[in-house]
């Protein structure tokens, strides 16, 4: 009898002192998802690859853990960001997503990888969401757990179409013979096809080449065939091999009436026109499509702010890069949804239920409202998940990326990416 009233004191106890804890908020019980929770969350990229180095996201993803728990965390709750790299392989992307299973990460937020499969199965059977990636490969548009900031290359693609539309009479697009490239020709002709456009040149090439002289040979005379007053167009989306296909195209570029040159953001970056020469640059004039405002739009501010505050030690997080933008992006979401769970746990189950659910989430205008209810889904072949096709169409000028001139500086791809074959 003594033991039982023992412990039924000690009970009481427990429970008084909880309660007045609670009351007075000196702490939370574990998994509560109050303020003295820490949020795990998981960042990969490529970077030291031979190919495609997105080093400027995880960078971006470091900056952004340090300002936002300089104000106290996210809704209260501290942020720690795990950074992963990708190697541009399956199998690192795969241990990229394994560990965010490891980590017991709420979310894999602002992420870059092609090998869509093989981290998204991992995620998938740990239950976590992938807030988002760059747009590069199709799980990211068809995955259930997958939430999508921008369009992917099917927005950009079919947005150069429209682009270069507007200023050529014949493309000749080359892209990387592989197989996410074999969807580049579909959804840029769907652009060209939605003005009425003869269908582009499709000129493959090996991703990792050294020298892409016969391909620059090729894009030339497909370009030559326009009529006497036609203007020809080369765009090429190569990714980090953009730079050596114009290096070749330059030097094999002898004609007199030099075709119109184009790419993609991703493909062609403000650093990457800096870093051949400014004004000078053979980029100069080039005509670029992107997903966001360029990035001198005042939109940008706090981003630049963070970056220049809180980037310290960070070489790769450079505010007019698209990498860095996304992961600005898929940060300002996961703040956002966070917060719109209010006092609820903030688990990777709530936190892609309350993504499924919103009514919408802000970005501050770099986006529009973004929604990924059943509704606030388009009718893509292929993309299920694609939430938002805006694009803009921006050009080089004296060695900057601008808004290109004329009354269309963006532009929603949704019809035309609807009524383009599946890719």
């Amino acid at each position: 009898m003594t033991e039982r009233r023992r412990t039924t004191r000690l009970r009481s106890l427990l429970a008084t002192a909880t309660g007045a804890c609670l009351l007075a908020g000196c702490g939370t019980l574990p998994g509560s998802g109050g303020s003295g929770n820490t949020l795990t969350v998981v960042t990969f990229a490529p970077e030291g690859t031979k190919a495609t180095n997105m080093g400027g996201m995880t960078s971006m993803a470091r900056a952004y853990e340090r300002w936002v728990n300089s104000k106290g965390g996210i809704n209260g709750h501290k942020l720690r960001v795990v950074t992963c790299n990708e190697h541009n392989t399956a199998s690192g992307a795969a241990d990229c997503a394994r560990k965010a299973v490891s980590e017991k990460a709420v979310a894999v937020v602002g992420s870059y990888s092609q090998h869509g499969r093989a981290f998204m199965a991992p995620l998938e059977a740990a239950g976590i969401p992938f807030i988002g990636g760059y747009g590069v490969s199709p799980e990211e548009f068809q995955s259930t757990l997958s939430f999508p900031v921008n369009g992917g290359q099917p927005a950009l693609l079919a947005g150069a179409g429209h682009q270069l539309a507007r200023a050529c009479d014949q493309v000749a697009l080359v892209r990387p013979d592989t197989l996410a490239g074999d969807s580049m020709p579909v959804l840029l002709n769907a652009g060209l096809k939605a003005t009425r456009q003869v269908e582009a040149s499709d000129i493959r090439a090996a991703e990792d080449a050294g020298d892409y002289g016969p391909q620059a040979r090729e894009a030339l005379v497909e370009t030559g065939r326009t009529k006497d007053r036609g203007k020809g167009c080369v765009t090429a989306v190569l990714g980090a091999r953009t730079e050596t296909f114009f290096d070749s195209f330059r030097r094999v570029d002898q004609t007199q009436k030099r075709p119109q040159i184009a790419s993609v953001l991703g493909s062609v970056s403000q650093a990457l026109v800096d870093r051949t020469g400014g004004k000078e640059s053979p980029f100069e004039g080039a005509l670029v499509t992107g997903w966001y405002p360029v990035a001198t739009d005042p939109l940008w501010e706090q981003m630049r702010k963070v970056v220049a505050e809180y980037a310290f030690g960070e070489d790769g997080a450079d505010p007019a890069d698209d990498g860095t933008q996304t992961t600005w992006i898929a940060y300002t979401v996961l703040s956002g949804i966070v917060k719109q769970l209010g006092g609820e746990d903030v688990t990777a189950r709530n936190v892609a239920r309350a993504l499924n659910r919103s009514e919408g989430v802000s970005t501050g205008g770099l986006t529009p409202d973004l929604r990924w209810r059943f509704q606030d889904l388009r009718a893509v072949g292929g993309y299920p998940r694609l939430v938002n096709a805006r694009v803009s169409f921006q050009a080089v000028q004296a060695g900057r990326l601008v808004a290109q001139p004329g009354d269309l500086p963006t532009m929603d791809m949704t019809q035309t990416l609807e009524a383009a074959p599946r890719a």
